[in-house]
């Protein structure tokens, strides 16, 4: 069975909940590393000292505390260490503007969170199917 590790990248207790345990739900294995705000998601990358560690996939919020989830995608797609990683923006936000500025910023894809629950859980199972049943991702 494949191994799969995400960074999850969100403030919202009930989401990151959700969020795992639809990831818990899939048959593939999966390590989520959390992290609750956009400076500790950028310190997460700075501090990464070997290829082996960094994530094959980010799930970011954009509305986050300390640096927004625009600062970490860009973070992230403006290094040559770090920017062939799949960033899927998650957010709650279907504002033109953001979803304008995450492809500006060269995000993957961009997912508005649907409300209910049962909807929540799955999209997050398409999600991962999608990226890691479909699409070949770079392989460390």
């Amino acid at each position: 069975m494949n191994s799969i590790n995400i960074l999850l990248v969100e403030d919202n207790e009930g989401d990151i909940l959700l969020t795992t345990e639809a990831l818990e739900d899939f048959k593939i294995i999966n390590n989520v590393i959390i992290k609750r705000d956009g400076r500790a998601a950028i310190d997460f990358f700075a501090d990464l000292t070997s290829a082996d560690d960094i994530p094959d996939m980010v799930l970011l919020d954009i509305n986050l505390p300390k640096m927004s989830g625009q600062e970490v995608l860009l973070y992230i797609k403006n290094s040559d260490k770090f920017k062939h990683v799949p960033v899927i923006m998650l957010t709650t936000s279907s504002s033109e503007k953001d979803i304008m500025a995450s492809y500006k910023n060269h995000v993957n894809c961009y997912i508005t969170k649907p409300i209910e629950v049962t909807e929540f859980i799955t999209a997050i199972s398409k999600i991962e199917d999608f990226w890691i049943n479909i699409v070949s991702i770079p392989k460390k």
